[in-house]
C-alpha cells in the first residue's frame, strides 16, 4: 500500500519511456514478435506491465488487459461528503502540511513539532542515537536497493525473487527477507524501547503488522518516517489509467475463470503453443488466444480461483500463505480528541497523522486526517474542532461503540475490506516463481519480499523484460550479476 518517500521515485519510474540504450550486449536477430499478450489485472502491477511489455515488444502486439473491477486495484477511492477521498494507499497532500503523533491507546506518547530541531532533539533525549542511526540504516538498505534501476536500465532481467534481490544486495539482502525485521535491528544494536515506541507504529501504519515482519519490508515501511510521501491530485489511480492508456491496451471488463495451455499444428514448422483465456463478463463468457499471459493478481489462499489446465507441469492455483486484512474506514465527523488522550482544546490541535503502538488497547492501526483526492484552490484542512474526513486503519470493521468513542458526532462512515498485503512470517524461505509455465508469468510474486506501489513496478517490468529475452532467446540478459564488470569493461 503506502511506502514513504519512494512514491516520488515510483511515479517518475512510470512516467517515463525507456531511454537508455542497451549497449553492454550484443543484440542477437530478433524472431517475429508476439501477436497477442493477455494481461489479468489492472492494478498497479498489471497496468504497469501492460506498459513496459509495449516499450519492449512494439506497436504490433495486441495487448489485453482483463479486469473485472474498478482499474487501480487497492489504489481506491470512496465519495464522501460530495468529494473523493482515498481509501487505499497514500493520501497525504504535498500542498498540506502533516504532522505525526502515537498513540498507545491511552495517551500520545508522541506528537511532532512544527520545528524539526525540536523534534530531534526530543527524539535525541528519548533514544540516544537510535533514530539517526535508523535513517543512516535505511539509506544503506536503500542504496543497495536502487540497483535494480540500473539492472534494468540495461534491460537485466530475474527469473526469481532471490535472484532479483540477491543481484541488489547479495546474501545481505536474502539474509533480510528471512529474519525478522526485529531481529535484524538488535542485530545492529537498536534497543528494544525503540523499537517498540517508534519502529513499530511506522510498520503497523504500513502493514497493519509488527516489527516481527521480514527485515526488507520493514526497511521499506521505515522509509515513511520522512515527510515525502505525496499523493497525486485525482487520485492515486489515475496512474494505473494513465499507464493504461499510454500502453495502447485493449481493457477487458471480465473476471479470468482459466488458463489453458493448448497446442496448434502447423502446416509450415513445428506445432504452435498457445494459453487460451477464457473468462465472464457483464456480456457473458468467452476465450482469447495468447502467446504470452502475465497475471497481476494474487494466486493465494482467499486471493484467486482461477484454475489452470493443460500444463506439461502443474501449476499452483493457490500459493501457501494468506493475505492480511485490514479495513480501511472512512469517517466524515467530529474527532473525540479526548479519546486521544489530548486535553487542550480540539481547535488546537493540528496533528494529521495518528500512528499507534503494539498494544493490546488499540482497536485500530492508524488514523489519518484525509484531503481530497483534488485539492481546490484556497484550501486549508480543517481543525480537529470541525467536521472533516477521517481515515481509520483498523484490524476489524469499527461498530457503533467504536465510533461513539472516537467520534463526538458523525453523519457518514464508509468501511472497506481489504486483503491488502502478505501476512510476513519469516523465514520467507521461497517465493513464489516469476515463471509458471514457458509464457506464464506471475507478477504478483514480488508481494512476498515486500508490498508496495514501487515493488510491484519493479516487478512489472522485470515481467516484460523477462519476457521478451525469453521470447527472443536473449539468454544472456537473465539472471546476470555482472553489470559493474561489464560496465567497467565498456569505459
Amino acid at each position: 500500500m503506502s511506502v514513504g518517500t519512494w512514491t516520488q521515485r515510483v511515479f517518475l519510474l512510470l512516467g517515463i519511456y525507456h531511454s537508455a540504450t542497451r549497449t553492454l550486449a550484443s543484440t542477437p536477430e530478433l524472431h517475429e514478435p508476439p501477436a497477442n499478450i493477455a494481461v489479468v489485472g489492472a492494478g498497479i502491477g498489471g497496468a504497469a506491465a501492460a506498459f513496459y511489455l509495449r516499450q519492449e515488444f512494439g506497436p504490433t502486439v495486441k495487448i489485453d488487459v482483463f479486469e473485472p473491477a474498478d482499474v487501480g486495484g487497492r489504489l481506491a477511492t470512496a465519495e464522501m461528503a460530495n468529494q473523493e477521498y482515498e481509501t487505499g494507499g497514500i493520501s497525504v497532500r504535498q500542498e498540506v502540511p502533516s504532522k505525526k503523533a502515537v498513540f498507545d491507546g491511552s495517551e500520545l506518547t508522541f506528537e511532532e513539532s512544527d520545528w524539526f530541531i525540536v523534534n530531534f532533539l526530543r527524539m535525541l533525549w528519548r533514544y540516544g542515537l537510535n533514530y539517526l542511526f535508523m535513517q543512516m540504516w535505511v539509506e544503506s538498505v536503500m542504496d543497495k536497493f536502487m540497483r535494480i534501476y540500473q539492472y534494468q536500465q540495461y534491460g537485466y532481467s530475474f527469473t526469481s525473487m532471490e535472484r532479483l534481490l540477491h543481484a541488489m544486495g547479495g546474501d545481505d539482502f536474502l539474509s533480510l527477507m528471512n529474519h525478522t525485521l526485529e531481529e535484524t535491528m538488535r542485530a545492529e544494536g537498536f534497543a528494544q524501547i525503540f523499537l517498540n515506541n517508534v519502529v513499530a507504529p511506522l510498520t503497523r501504519q504500513t502493514y497493519g503488522q509488527s516489527v516481527r515482519i521480514n527485515g526488507l519490508a520493514g526497511a521499506l515501511s521505515l522509509t515513511g518516517a520522512d515527510s515525502g510521501l505525496w499523493a497525486v491530485d485525482g487520485g492515486n489511480k489515475r496512474v494505473c489509467s494513465g499507464l493504461l492508456y499510454h500502453s495502447k491496451s485493449d481493457l477487458i471488463r471480465a473476471r479470468v475463470t482459466n488458463i489453458s495451455f493448448k497446442v496448434r499444428p502447423s502446416k509450415t514448422g513445428p506445432s504452435t503453443g498457445f494459453y487460451e483465456v477464457s473468462y465472464v463478463g457483464d456480456g457473458g463468457a468467452g476465450h482469447s488466444m495468447y502467446d504470452i499471459v502475465v497475471i497481476a493478481t494474487p494466486l493465494h489462499q482467499g486471493q484467486s480461483d482461477i484454475s489452470f489446465s493443460g500444463l506439461s507441469s502443474p501449476v499452483v492455483s493457490q500459493f501457501p500463505g494468506i493475505y492480511h486484512q485490514v479495513f480501511s474506514i472512512l469517517v466524515h465527523g467530529v474527532l473525540n480528541t479526548s479519546y486521544l488522550g489530548v486535553t487542550r482544546p480540539a481547535s488546537e490541535f493540528t496533528v494529521s497523522e495518528i500512528l499507534t503502538a503494539d498494544s493490546k488497547d488499540n482497536v485500530m492501526y492508524s488514523l489519518t486526517s484525509v484531503d481530497p483526492v483534488h485539492i481546490p484552490p484556497g484550501y486549508s484542512r480543517p481543525p480537529a474542532s470541525q467536521t472533516k474526513v477521517w481515515k481509520v486503519f483498523s484490524p476489524r470493521a469499527l461498530d457503533q461503540e467504536d465510533l461513539r468513542r472516537m467520534f463526538l458526532s458523525w453523519d457518514s462512515v464508509s468501511q472497506t475490506p481489504w486483503l491488502a498485503y502478505p501476512t510476513y512470517r519469516p523465514p520467507q524461505r521461497l517465493t513464489p516463481p516469476f515463471i509458471l509455465h514457458s509464457r506464464l508469468y506471475y507478477l504478483s510474486a514480488v508481494e512476498w519480499a515486500a508490498s508496495s506501489m514501487e515493488m510491484s513496478a519493479i516487478s512489472a517490468r522485470n515481467i516484460a523484460l523477462l519476457a521478451h529475452h525469453r521470447w527472443h532467446k536473449q539468454m544472456g540478459q537473465i539472471d546476470q550479476e555482472d553489470l559493474h564488470t561489464r560496465l567497467r569493461g565498456e569505459l
